[in-house]
């Protein structure tokens, strides 16, 4: 079966079809972000102690960093692998380049 999840748009960028469980697992994890900032400004808003918000601020800095691993993971796993059996390694190159943005 091919996977066409991975393909161009009309003007020519990339785009991604995910499964529903895909979409749901990445928009939880993002709704779940979005209160956790919403938290921190209104801990600055009452004008919470620094440690408590640095505290709060680690923990949104994990989330993102879990919600990069699980979307990294399945870009690997479905557009990545696809290029490579299609021979298109410049998907190589972009990948080396996506990671040294990720661990700046």
């Amino acid at each position: 079966m091919e996977d066409k999840s991975c393909k161009s748009c009309c003007c020519g960028k990339k785009t991604k079809e995910r499964s529903e469980e895909e979409y749901k697992s990445l928009i939880h994890r993002l709704n779940r972000i979005e209160g956790q900032i919403r938290g921190i400004r209104g801990m600055v808003e009452r004008n919470a102690y620094c440690p408590d918000i640095l505290v709060q601020s680690a923990a949104v800095t994990a989330a993102m960093n879990a919600f990069n691993r699980e979307l990294l993971s399945n870009h690997i796993r479905t557009c990545v692998v696809k290029d490579i059996q299609e021979g298109n390694e410049e998907v190589i190159d972009e990948l080396v380049a996506t990671l040294q943005k990720l661990m700046k």
